[in-house]
Parts: structure tokens; C-alpha cells; sequence
């Protein structure tokens, strides 16, 4: 049963982390003392030294050696059973799609581990968990972050591939008509049929191309991308669906931070006559991955080997290490004041959102976790670490290949300001 002392103890590790973040948005949305450019250089901070150096510095004093292997297959098998159904879901359904399979993936399965997990877990289970959260966070900066940027350049590739074509295809029939009509006329295809002409009419159906945020009203429609289309000749064709979002200017997420958005940065862009697709954001220009690899790196050599960092390089990096949590808490805030509504993906996508990150996904998580013969405060620690709010990478990918922007950041403000009485509800049941 749990006890009032422990509840209170749990408050008092992550009310501190609410109350960072609801300074930074008082600050900028009533205080006015942040400018956008100010929150841009403090969001630049965090994104490249503080976010950074917090991961190193946890995880470099783990025992890569002593691993819970039952967690890590636990994690790992929720996940790829998430991932089989959803893509299942897009192959063989009507109303599946490549798109919706990455977004719902990214919203059941990738937490805010870093920022929320470890001081909120520690809390609850005691100090011995902390390296179960650094293992999930190692799991998912070093494969799971690598897996989504590798879908996200499958989806811009066929993107890629089905503009280009389809375009070669209308291009070529309308300077064939062109053509035809120059000469007197179209031409009978096919050999001739007494007086009839014979035109061969090409369909082809492309998945969409981008999608941004929906409300109530203007619900996602997987069927609006298939339409048919007759041009001022009778010919029929399937256009490309252009449908990529306007940039906004501001300031989005980088990991854990937020970094100044310059206007049309990333929207698609015509030049020359041709429409070129949006610029994508690489794995290797996220200081997070360098810091997960360089961090485990270490504590593989300094467990093998027995040695420790030099006191000089130990202080280095606790001394803005100490500072990344929150501050990372206080550019979540920056972001939250600088957009236009926390709910910016329409209630019932921000509801079915909600469904996904704090229902679907530790509910695939404990039957995953039982399966592989978890049990006691192991249990609740996986179950608990799924039910955590959603994490800002995610969200960075999401908008830097304009694929559901809105409802990721949606997902991640309004997640963040809902986790903390769901998180409790979620030890309370589990300590009943």
C-alpha cells in the first residue's frame, strides 16, 4: 500500500520540474522578459551543451556489463510488436498508412525518458532504478532514435520517387496532346476502330505527401490523396498532393530544447521549376547521439578497464551537466509560450493521442514485461517508464519532415502538463 510519505516524496522530486517549466512560460507569455531571439539563444544552449552533457554524464557511469537483459528484451519486444502491427496495419488495411503507422509508433513507444523518467522513477522505486531508466534512454537515443530517422528517410525517398514519376507521367501526356493537336488532331491509339478514337487513360495513386495538423473539423482523409482528376481535355490523372506545411516562425524542439525557426527554412521550395523536397534533419547533427555513444563508449573502457575520468574532466562536465535538467524543464516552457495553442491537433486527435501514449503503450509494455518474466518493482518500473509524457525528439523529426507536427507537439506540451496525475495514478494502482 503506498503511504502518504512516499506520495509526498514523489511530489517533491517532480513538482520542482513543473514549476521550472511554468516560470519559462509565465516569463514569455505574461511577463514579456524573453524575446523570441532571447529564447532562441537559450533553447541554443540547451540544445548543444547542457541536454548533452546530462546524457553523458548518466550514462557514462553505468555498468554496460551488469545489464537487466529481461528489461532491455522486454522494451526491445514491445516496440517491434507495436511496429508489426502498425505496419501491417498500412500494407493491408484500407485506411492504413505509412504516415499515421510512423506517428502512432513514435506516440506508443518513446517517452520522455531523460528529463522525466529518472528523477520521477528514482522517486518512486528508490536510487538503484536510475540505471534501469539509463539503459532505456541508451536503447533509445543509440537504435530506436536511428530506426525512426531511417523511416522517415524511407517515407521522403518514396516521396521523392512518386513525384518525380508522376510527374514524367502528366508531363509526358500533355505535350503528347500538345502534339496531336498541332498535328490536326489526336491520333487513333491502338490501330483503329472504324471512326472512334481509343485514349489510354493512366492512374496512378500515391500515398500523401505531408500533413500537418487537423482539428474537428478537417479531419485526416486517407481517401482525399486518390481522387481522379479530368483535366480541360478529358484526360484523367492523379496529381501530386502538395500538401506541405507552411513554416512557422518561433521556436521547436531539439531533443529535450527548442531552436530558432527562420521563416521558410524547411517548406518546400520551387527553384529553377522544379519543386525541391524539404531539407531533413540527420542523425549526426543531433548532439544527443554523439553524447549516448560517447557515454557508453566510456563506461565500456571504464568498467573494463577499471579507470575513472580525470577529477578536471569529472568537474567540466558536472558543472553544466547539473544545469541540463533544468534547463531542458525551462525551454519546455519557452517552447509552450511561443506556440499559438497547446492543442493545435483538434480535440479528438489530441484525445486518440492521449489514448495511445498513456494507455496503448504501457499496456503493450506489461504484457510484454510479464511475458518475458518481469516481476516485482521491475514490473512496475517498465510499466510506469512507458506511461511517461511523450519525448521531444520524436517531435523533431516529426516537424523537420513536416509528418503530424501539431499533434506531436501537442502531444508533448499537453502530455507534459497531464503526466504527472497520471503517472501517480499509475503508482498508486500499482502499489495497490
Amino acid at each position: 500500500m503506498i503511504s502518504l510519505s512516499d506520495l509526498y516524496c514523489v511530489l517533491t522530486a517532480v513538482v520542482p520540474l513543473y514549476v521550472t517549466m511554468l516560470l519559462a512560460y509565465f516569463s514569455v507569455k505574461w511577463w514579456k522578459i524573453f524575446t523570441p531571439d532571447q529564447c532562441a539563444g537559450i533553447n541554443r544552449f540547451v540544445a548543444i551543451f547542457a541536454v548533452p552533457l546530462l546524457s553523458f554524464e548518466f550514462i557514462s557511469r553505468i555498468n554496460p556489463y551488469k545489464m537487466d537483459l529481461l528489461f532491455i528484451a522486454a522494451d526491445t519486444i514491445s516496440k517491434l510488436v507495436i511496429l508489426f502491427v502498425l505496419f501491417s496495419w498500412a500494407k493491408f488495411s484500407k485506411r492504413g498508412s505509412l504516415d499515421w503507422a510512423i506517428t502512432l509508433f513514435s506516440l506508443s513507444t518513446l517517452p520522455n525518458t531523460l528529463v522525466m523518467g529518472i528523477p520521477l522513477l528514482k522517486s518512486m522505486y528508490g536510487d538503484d532504478k536510475e540505471a534501469i531508466m539509463i539503459q532505456a534512454v541508451v536503447l533509445q537515443c543509440v537504435v530506436w532514435y536511428t530506426l525512426m530517422l531511417f523511416l522517415f528517410e524511407y517515407r521522403a525517398a518514396r516521396i521523392l520517387i512518386h513525384h518525380k514519376f508522376i510527374n514524367g507521367i502528366t508531363t509526358g501526356t500533355i505535350n503528347t496532346e500538345r502534339n496531336m493537336d498541332n498535328q490536326g488532331g489526336l491520333q487513333k491509339l491502338g490501330g483503329g476502330r472504324g471512326g472512334e478514337d481509343e485514349v489510354v487513360h493512366v492512374i496512378v495513386t500515391t500515398p500523401p505527401l505531408a500533413s500537418s495538423g487537423t482539428s474537428d473539423t478537417d479531419s485526416y482523409s486517407f481517401q482525399n490523396f486518390n481522387k481522379v482528376v479530368p483535366d480541360s481535355r478529358g484526360t484523367t490523372f492523379n496529381p501530386i498532393v502538395a500538401a506541405a506545411a507552411a513554416e512557422e516562425d518561433g521556436v521547436c524542439e531539439q531533443s529535450v530544447q527548442a531552436c530558432h525557426k527562420e521563416e521558410g527554412k524547411n517548406s518546400t521550395k520551387k527553384k529553377d521549376g522544379e519543386e525541391e523536397t524539404p531539407d531533413a534533419i540527420k542523425l549526426v547533427r543531433n548532439p544527443n547521439s554523439y553524447a549516448s555513444i560517447l557515454g557508453l563508449s566510456w563506461a565500456l573502457a571504464s568498467c573494463w578497464w577499471g579507470i575513472k575520468k580525470p577529477q578536471i574532466m569529472e568537474n567540466s562536465v558536472t558543472i553544466l551537466s547539473k544545469a541540463g535538467l533544468g534547463m531542458a524543464m525551462f525551454s519546455l516552457g519557452l517552447f509552450m509560450a511561443l506556440q499559438p495553442r497547446i492543442i493545435a491537433c483538434g480535440k479528438r486527435l489530441t484525445a486518440y493521442g492521449m489514448l495511445v501514449r498513456f494507455v496503448a503503450g504501457p499496456a503493450v509494455m506489461a504484457v510484454a514485461s510479464i511475458g518475458v518474466g518481469l516481476r516485482g518493482t521491475i514490473l512496475k518500473v517498465s510499466i510506469v517508464q512507458a506511461a511517461l509524457p511523450q519525448g521531444i525528439v520524436p517531435f523533431v523529426f516529426a516537424r523537420e519532415y513536416n509528418l503530424h507536427p501539431d499533434m506531436l507537439s501537442t502531444a508533448v506540451i499537453f502530455g507534459m502538463i497531464v503526466s504527472l496525475p497520471i503517472t501517480v495514478l499509475y503508482y498508486i494502482l500499482l502499489g495497490l
